[in-house]
């Protein structure tokens, strides 16, 4: 445990876990302390961590507040986006993406107010303290880390509430706490803990806090029409909108209809299995209207080698790789391949299906002369017979190799 640190960033929400780190921090390494309080369309209120903060001896110079929603979709979310990233085949990195900024942030704030430490909220048994401290080191190797929950013994929520209420801590009771650890950001929100420890449960119906069910959606379906612009939307329905405002947008009709729940038992890079559920509407969405404007617009090769690298791609982000250079070359090849990826795809969004009913493009490689099942004349069919037997010479090689040693 370093013991000479003078001033910490402590990324800060207000709630029980970092207000108790807050006072420990202080006591423990008899600093001061600097508050980031990030805002990622989580959809709580942040400013209430300013007066939390105050009453906690933080001065005003070093409580840090700030909206990061239009960066987080355009600089993250998007550019993620366009690699049609999915761990383990269903789960769309919303907790994930959302960590390095809040890291680099941190960071950015210790440089300005000439602080020696960061500092975290995250578990000992999680991913998000790897992505944390990933983003830190990648950014200030020089950083000091400071990670309460793997130095104290405050270990259960019964010692935290006993430390606040032993340091005039205030923590406003909510009511019924929920059961679930959860953790939200404008592209989701999920859901760990509780009964869903045992992978044979069902979660319970009021467990969703942002989307209808299934079935109880609309009877009626809604369409959509989303314009992209080398890869990324930038209007819905013929209206331009800011990154954020399209990923809140798309989020608005995902949840109308019921889109984006997944339930998923996934592999934690810490080593551990680990179920939760979420829900992504907007960003379910968004993939599925991604690879369908690609569809008509990228090479054959280039989308089968943006397939095949995808996987180690969203294997990167999922364990908190965003500042590592081999995702910055990853994001260089992918970013190359949506040069053309511009036009317009018609969705239809109906009691939690996302189905694409068409697609265009100015520079769709679709061609109906070549495609057509009718008569043409730019194909000549019988060129297929050349093509076919020069990828059958190594069978034929072999087969005849293998009648020769039958004899």
């Amino acid at each position: 445990m370093a013991k000479d640190v003078k001033r910490v960033v402590l990324a800060y929400s207000g709630g029980l876990d970092t207000s108790v780190i807050l006072k420990w921090l202080q006591d423990t390494y008899d600093c001061e302390i600097v508050t980031f309080t990030a805002d990622i369309g989580q959809g709580e209120e942040v400013e209430i961590a300013r007066e939390k903060a105050k009453a906690l001896g933080v001065k005003d110079e070093h409580i840090f507040i700030e909206d990061l929603t239009e960066e987080f979709v355009a600089d993250f979310v998007f550019p993620m986006f366009r690699a049609n990233a999915i761990y383990e085949g269903e789960y769309l990195l919303g907790t994930s993406i959302a960590r390095p900024l809040i890291a680099k942030r941190q960071i950015e704030i210790a440089r300005l107010t000439d602080s020696d430490a960061v500092s975290h909220g995250a578990t000992g048994k999680g991913n998000d303290q790897v992505r944390f401290e990933l983003g830190y080191l990648g950014l200030n190797p020089d950083i000091t880390i400071i990670a309460p929950w793997r130095e104290w013994d405050l270990n259960s929520r019964e010692k935290l509430l006993d430390f606040a209420e032993e340091h005039g801590i205030q923590i406003e009771k909510q009511g019924k706490k929920s059961p679930y650890s959860m953790d939200a950001n404008l592209l989701h929100i999920s859901y760990e803990g509780g009964i869903l420890e045992d992978p044979a449960n069902e979660p319970e119906e009021d467990m969703w806090r942002w989307s209808v069910s299934p079935e109880n959606a609309p009877d009626k379906a809604e369409y959509l029409e989303l314009s992209y612009e080398k890869g990324d939307i930038v209007a819905i329905n013929g209206e331009r909108l800011t990154p954020a405002k399209v990923l809140a947008k798309l989020n608005e009709y995902g949840n109308r209809h019921g889109v984006g729940r997944v339930d998923i038992a996934e592999n934690r890079f810490v080593g551990m299995k680990s179920r939760g559920c979420y829900e992504t509407p907007g960003g379910t969405i968004m993939l599925k209207a991604h690879r369908a404007i690609e569809s008509i617009t990228l090479d054959k090769e280039a989308a089968h080698l943006k397939d095949e690298i995808m996987p180690r791609y969203a294997k990167l982000v999922y364990n908190g790789f965003w500042f590592a250079p081999e995702r910055e070359m990853l994001q260089a090849l992918i970013d190359k391949s949506q040069e053309n990826v511009n036009g317009n795809v018609r969705i239809k969004l109906y009691k939690g299906n996302v189905v694409v009913v068409g697609r265009d493009s100015k520079n769709s490689l679709f061609n109906e002369e070549f495609s057509t099942f009718e008569e043409d004349s730019v194909y000549n069919q019988k060129d297929a017979e050349g093509f076919i037997k020069l990828n059958a010479l190594r069978f034929i090689i072999e087969g005849k190799n293998r009648e020769k040693n039958q004899k």
